[in-house]
């Protein structure tokens, strides 16, 4: 295992690849971080995922692993002794697994039209989005994490959106703590582990990434921008 070299292309504000750098920093696994210009993509980015040719890609001793859900499946698998992300239970893990879909099909594009829309589409988006907010809660429970007694899968994926929660609020002038306070308790507890906070960039610096879009590209044009979509 010490031979090993891990590599990560990310870009900072992507709460795909906070995944990413939070399920390695939860196994304690060292790797070099590489930031990419999604304006000018670099040939190793180009040539490891030459599909969809987006960010995050893991690169471990050579070979690329894609999509932010396979990659913490993986690293969970190759790194399987310590802090344990998915069940062992097969129940468990299908329920994980279903829940970290929903997050992938509904948290991302949701917070994303609070913040690149206005009016009647915004409030129906913020409308969407708390009411996913809560069905997650739901899920949680009067549990401490997702994953449990300790973190887990679903709190790896859900978490990064957190580091988005204040650009989302400030951009929708809503309070997702007043609709949702479970989950922020939750979020605050997950943001107590060095694992989280050092692998999360500070709400205050995401929001200043949001004014400079809506700012620079203006918000008719942030709808087809490359640089945090899907598909960057």
């Amino acid at each position: 295992m010490g031979d090993e070299k891990v590599v990560l292309l990310d870009f900072w504000p992507s709460p795909f690849g906070m995944r990413v750098r939070t399920a390695l920093a939860v196994k304690g696994i060292k790797y070099e971080y590489k930031e990419e210009d999604l304006s000018n993509k670099s040939d190793l980015l180009l040539k490891m995922n030459p599909i969809h040719k987006k960010i995050p890609v893991l690169i471990h001793n050579g070979k690329p692993i894609c999509e932010s859900l396979i990659q913490v499946q993986y690293i969970d698998e190759i790194w399987p002794h310590k802090s344990p992300l998915l069940p062992t239970d097969p129940y468990q893990r299908a329920i994980a697994k279903f829940w970290a879909d929903f997050v992938e099909k509904k948290i991302y594009d949701l917070g994303k039209k609070v913040w690149t829309t206005k009016g009647e589409e915004q409030e129906a988006a913020k409308k969407e989005f708390i009411a996913c907010l809560k069905l997650l809660e739901g899920e949680l429970g009067n549990k401490d994490y997702f994953g449990g007694e300790n973190l887990g899968y679903v709190d790896v994926v859900l978490v990064p959106f957190y580091s988005w929660f204040y650009a989302y609020e400030k951009c929708g002038n809503f309070s997702i703590e007043r609709e949702c306070p479970k989950l922020i308790a939750w979020a605050k507890r997950c943001m107590e582990k060095d694992s989280v906070s050092k692998s999360l960039p500070d709400q205050q610096k995401i929001y200043g990434f949001v004014l400079h879009l809506r700012k620079v590209v203006g918000l008719s044009k942030i709808l087809c921008l490359q640089h945090i979509s899907r598909h960057c």
